[in-house]
């Protein structure tokens, strides 16, 4: 069975020091079930490929059973060539250091999101491409499968279960992995060890950061634990307390966000705002991504033209919070059809947020970093594709205005930056250019001639072909 991993971040050959695997020679690492090769088709400062080759015994696999009678079938099967949880053992035996994101030569790089192409050419998909799909492209990969026939001499015997490869991304080598570690068991729905709780652990530890709010996660749970209904449930109910330690931190946040800018209502005047946007456009589909507790939702309930509102969250805890402030269990049955809560998350694909006429992000962008930010930007740009969206951050210039926050300090303490109006529109521009979208500004809250409004707005609208 074979996996390749190729880079054109330049300089490309950095994917040895990532991997911790030398380009300029063939390493081999002995397993249980046999022999793992790693080696470099191609390695120059343009684009670098590695190479794992997992050799398995069949025979020797079948040996360790001493108890079971011969049988052809024990030794005839896919596990050479297919893809399966031995890959998996296989990636975390070789690339164990990389996977934990430690790097002693290019510890920075390992940090940093870089291009990643990953091929596998057998890979079994239960369920066909559209699981294959629904598992990678919420992560934010983009996938190209294409099915093989039984036997390419008769192709009357039809198709198989099995897809030739390619998935890309910009992602740390880090989440690939991981991401490869989980996922590729899941695709084939069969382990060849036994699960027990020290797999559930694992499945959370490798997880961390993306399972959660992953749209297919009671799939991945389930088959990843082979169908073990216990530790299944015991797995999705851990994962759900994360997700409120993170919204009870937020709330927190939020309050102390509040306290900076009371004076002002500064958040009532920019839901008022955002909604004013959204109404003038004349849109009856709307997605408020980031909802939080259902500010923005309230007033689009509470207008008519509004067909279909979904608001999304990537706490959990948060959307049960806006289910009860919404009273949605108390809502006439056609007012309850025009509203829909969905947890995900803005920086993993999500088919369901694609194709709605306008979709607000409302003080988000600040809190992420970075490689997350260009993730959303692809996710809700390039993927989702709404009408309109609308954007709104802190300015960073007004903050000299607020009287209890110090000078350098953000407004919130889970703020990864905030932006000066000429970097908000500098960001704008670019997103804009890249995706098919023209953006206009606008000022939230009193205008200082100086420094501007303490909210900064974008319109993007996408450019009709």
């Amino acid at each position: 069975m074979l996996l390749t991993i190729t880079t054109t971040h330049q300089p490309a050959t950095d994917l040895g020091f990532l991997l911790h695997k030398n380009p300029a020679r063939v390493q081999t690492t002995n397993l249980s079930f046999g022999q793992a090769h790693i080696f470099y088709p191609e390695a120059t400062e343009k684009r670098c490929t590695a190479a794992l080759l997992i050799d398995v015994d069949p025979v020797g696999l079948v040996r360790k059973k001493s108890e079971q009678a011969f049988a052809l079938q024990q030794y005839v099967n896919d596990r050479p060539y297919a893809a399966s949880s031995f890959l998996s053992v296989a990636l975390a035996q070789v690339f164990g250091t990389a996977m934990g994101g430690r790097s002693k030569d290019r510890q920075e790089l390992a940090e940093t999101a870089i291009p990643l192409t990953v091929a596998i050419p057998v890979l079994p998909c239960r369920g066909g491409e559209t699981v294959l799909k629904n598992l990678f492209e919420p992560l934010g990969y983009t996938v190209k499968a294409q099915r093989l026939t039984l036997d390419e001499k008769f192709p009357e015997w039809g198709d198989s279960r099995y897809f030739d490869v390619q998935i890309w991304g910009v992602c740390r080598v880090q989440d690939m992995l991981n991401h490869l570690y989980v996922l590729i068991p899941v695709l084939d729905d069969e382990k060849h060890y036994w699960v027990d709780t020290g797999e559930l652990e694992k499945l959370l530890r490798k997880g961390d950061g993306w399972l959660a709010s992953h749209p297919e996660k009671e799939l991945i749970t389930k088959r990843y634990l082979k169908h073990r209904a216990a530790l299944a449930n015991e797995a999705l109910q851990r994962l759900i307390p994360d997700e409120s330690v993170i919204a009870e931190k937020e709330e927190e946040h939020a309050q102390e966000e509040e306290q900076v800018e009371k004076k002002l209502r500064l958040n009532d005047i920019r839901m008022q705002s955002v909604f004013e946007q959204v109404k003038g456009t004349g849109a009856s589909r709307v997605l408020d991504l980031g909802c939080g507790e259902g500010n923005l939702l309230k007033m689009l309930l509470g207008d008519k033209q509004f067909t279909e509102i979904v608001g999304m969250d990537v706490s959990y805890r948060t959307l049960e919070i806006a289910t009860k402030r919404l009273r949605l269990d108390m809502l006439p049955e056609k007012q309850r059809q025009r509203i829909q809560l969905l947890h995900s998350s803005l920086v993993y694909r999500d088919k369901r947020l694609e194709g709605y006429d306008v979709a607000t992000i409302i003080e988000v962008i600040e809190h992420l970093d970075e490689d997350r930010l260009t993730a959303l930007e692809r996710n809700v740009f390039g993927f989702s594709k709404p009408g309109i969206v609308i954007v709104t951050t802190p300015n960073a210039e007004y903050n000299a205005l607020f009287e209890t926050l110090p000078a350098g300090k953000f407004r919130h303490k889970d703020h990864r930056f905030e932006w000066t109006r000429q970097q908000f529109q500098a960001w704008a521009h670019q997103v804009g250019a890249k995706y098919g979208y023209e953006a206009d500004f606008f000022t939230v809250g009193e205008v200082n001639e100086d420094l501007g409004s303490p909210t900064q707005m974008a319109v993007f609208k996408r450019r009709i072909h």
